[in-house]
């Protein structure tokens, strides 16, 4: 019997930021940039392309400083011929300074924040307040990189893989979420009803991103979002066996939407950081034959979520209608009179068998393929296992939990008719980058998992279909492979 525990509230961390990323609005703002180095005439385009008013102060601008104002498309750029003063400052929202002499530079950085502006200097991280990084400019959506200037090349590089994924049509769609923001909030009062206008509205961009959003699409998604039921519900989503990229899209979108997300021990942290940060994440897990969460009470927490009007998301690993417990999750949601959905996730047996590189099933070797628990509610070997389905050489066999009771259940196959030959498998921590691999066969397979010590959930594959891989293939990842195999 596992001893009980409480649900546990967990906290979302944030790893150490080498920079703060802010965005500044500088449209119809005063900015000053003063020196014609080599980094000027690219900082007054990108003060200008902002909507700023800047004024540019150099004795000797360049000539490429000085074609600067008939190219800007946005904000207006003067060109004062002359050396800065301290009274050029006042008012100014941003400064830049951009001139060779170090001197000069930190003399004007010093004049600027007495001013009140915020200052970068070109080429000089010590002087600067803020640094400029490399940019994808899909106004009004805008991303920035920073590598703190570790690796500007990386930065680039990285910039232009961003480039290449976000259409240049996404401007459209951003500019159109700007001008319906206030129609969508006075339609919508609720917070969770604006969040799954913008979810259908974002589903809708990414897929037709190089046309322009007309009004039709503002009514069709207003049609849309009104359909919706309103207040709380609870949807079952699958996390996989481990390998947040393995998701589903529509996994994805059930954790950007939740405000409560009960999730189990087996769930990948990394999956976590796919949830809202707003969400609050709670710990229901269940550990074999450890401390565990009881079951009445998870069902009693997320009902009693969703009777609030949350959006209670209960994460499983895997898929949660495999040997998942949604059914009594699913009948406690039916009782309460509360929504109830599932999003179906990628199985452990799926998991391990695609990292492995190995069918579960095969035309000539096993035309069926079954699951079974390795263990009931007590824990022992479960009374009622159909052995001669066990037993069959053209099935292959996927028993789910099956540490505690692997000896005895492999021991009862092969007396039930199972061939002692059989390839068999056992797969710890399936698609996660710890994942370690016994093989062998069934008679020797309970020997050489107990000899290897490995710890983390497990999966056991029994059949001939196991055997089919190419010969000299080796299983991907550490293993302990039988003599025989």
């Amino acid at each position: 019997m596992s001893t009980p525990r409480q649900p546990i509230e967990t906290r979302a961390g944030l790893e150490p930021l080498a920079v703060l990323p802010v965005f500044v609005p500088l449209q119809d703002k005063r900015a000053v940039l003063a020196g014609s180095n080599a980094g000027a005439p690219w900082k007054v385009k990108l003060l200008a392309a902002a909507g700023a008013r800047v004024d540019v102060y150099a004795e000797e601008p360049s000539e490429e400083l000085r074609g600067v104002p008939a190219e800007i498309a946005a904000g207006s750029v003067t060109l004062h011929e002359r050396r800065w003063t301290p009274e050029d400052l006042h008012g100014a929202a941003f400064a830049i300074g951009a001139m060779e002499d170090e001197d000069d530079c930190v003399a004007f950085v010093a004049a600027a924040r007495k001013a009140g502006a915020i200052v970068n200097a070109v080429d000089r991280p010590h002087l600067c307040d803020v640094k400029f990084g490399a940019i994808v400019n899909r106004s009004p959506l805008v991303v920035g990189i920073s590598t703190e200037g570790a690796a500007p090349v990386f930065g680039q590089t990285v910039r232009a893989r961003i480039e290449a994924m976000l259409p240049r049509g996404f401007k459209h769609w951003v500019g159109a979420a700007r001008d319906w923001r206030e129609t969508v909030s006075a339609r919508f009062h609720g917070f969770s009803e604006r969040r799954g206008f913008w979810e259908r509205f974002t589903d809708r961009a990414f897929a037709e991103p190089d046309r322009a959003p007309t009004q039709a699409d503002l009514d069709d998604l207003m049609g849309q979002a009104e359909a919706l039921p309103m207040g709380g519900a609870v949807t079952l989503v699958g996390a996989g066996p481990g390998d947040a990229e393995l998701l589903t899209l529509k996994a994805l979108r059930s954790l950007r939407n939740a405000d409560v997300i009960l999730y189990d021990d087996l769930v990948a942290p990394e999956i976590l950081d796919y949830a809202r940060r707003e969400a609050r994440t709670m710990l229901v897990g269940k550990t074999g034959h450890g401390p565990s969460c009881r079951q009445d009470d998870i069902n009693a927490l997320m009902v009693s979520l969703a009777k609030t009007g949350k959006q209670v998301v209960r994460l499983k690993s895997g898929d949660p209608l495999v040997f998942g417990r949604a059914g009594e999750e699913i009948e406690a949601c039916r009782l309460a009179g509360i929504p109830c959905t599932v999003v179906p996730g990628v199985s452990a047996a799926q998991g391990a068998a695609a990292a492995l590189g190995v069918s579960l099933t095969h035309r000539d070797a096993a035309r069926r393929l079954q699951f079974v628990t390795g263990h009931d509610r007590r824990g022992a070997l479960p009374d009622d296992l159909n052995w001669g389905a066990l037993a069959d050489k053209s099935v292959t066999t996927v028993v789910y939990m099956p540490k505690r009771t692997l000896g005895a259940l492999l021991e009862r196959a092969i007396t039930e008719g199972l061939a002692p030959t059989t390839p068999a498998l056992v797969v710890f921590n399936a698609t996660r980058p710890g994942q370690q691999t016994v093989a062998g066969t069934a008679a020797d397979l309970a020997e050489k998992v107990e000899a290897s010590g490995y710890e983390g959930p497990a999966i056991l594959m029994v059949g001939e279909a196991l055997g089919r891989r190419e010969a000299g293939t080796a299983l991907p990842g550490p293993e302990l492979q039988a003599a025989a195999s």
